[in-house]
């Protein structure tokens, strides 16, 4: 059995998670970007999140194996009790919890942030993202049709979101 850690990302793990985003650049839709990403664009990246918008990193064996994080759902003022989520996990780490440990975590700090709601954008046909957020609650509220372009086709975004404060 493979024991993992959930804790805090830390400034170190960054080479490992940015291997972890750069195969789904290459192999994946579930990131819109078309080019892999450099160390110190992920640097950036990794300094937009704080105590309000938490980064945290599923660790195994002294890897950093898959990590999520909640981020600024929009600009405006009247958004700052809704984030987005993302989630990664590492190519060889997938369909062994690792996704649900992370998924369970961050949903508690997010209620422990007293954030409202959670929002999730999925690209069509990741089945696997779907049944994890439906797992925990997240409803689908809704799509984006043909709204990316990636490796030479149209990509819609199916959008999720968990009400996590019902007061």
């Amino acid at each position: 059995m493979m024991f993992v850690i959930i804790r805090e990302a830390k400034i170190d793990d960054l080479p490992d998670m940015l291997d972890i985003y750069n195969d789904a650049v290459r192999t994946l839709t579930a990131t819109f970007d078309i080019e892999e990403q450099s160390l110190e664009e992920r640097r950036g990246w990794y300094q937009s999140h704080s105590e309000r918008y938490p980064l945290i990193v599923a660790e195994s064996d002294g890897k950093v194996v898959g990590y999520c994080s909640l981020s600024k759902y929009r600009e405006k003022k009247a958004y700052i009790h809704s984030v987005e989520l993302s989630i990664y996990i590492s190519k060889d780490y997938r369909r062994k919890g690792i996704g649900t440990r992370l998924m369970k975590e961050i949903i508690a700090r997010a209620q422990k942030l007293k954030y409202h709601t959670i929002i999730s954008g999925i690209t069509g046909g990741n089945g696997g993202s779907q049944a994890l957020h439906e797992k925990f609650g997240f409803s689908y509220i809704g799509c984006f049709r043909e709204v990316g372009f990636k490796f030479g086709k149209w990509q819609d975004v199916h959008f999720y979101q968990l009400i996590v404060d019902r007061n």
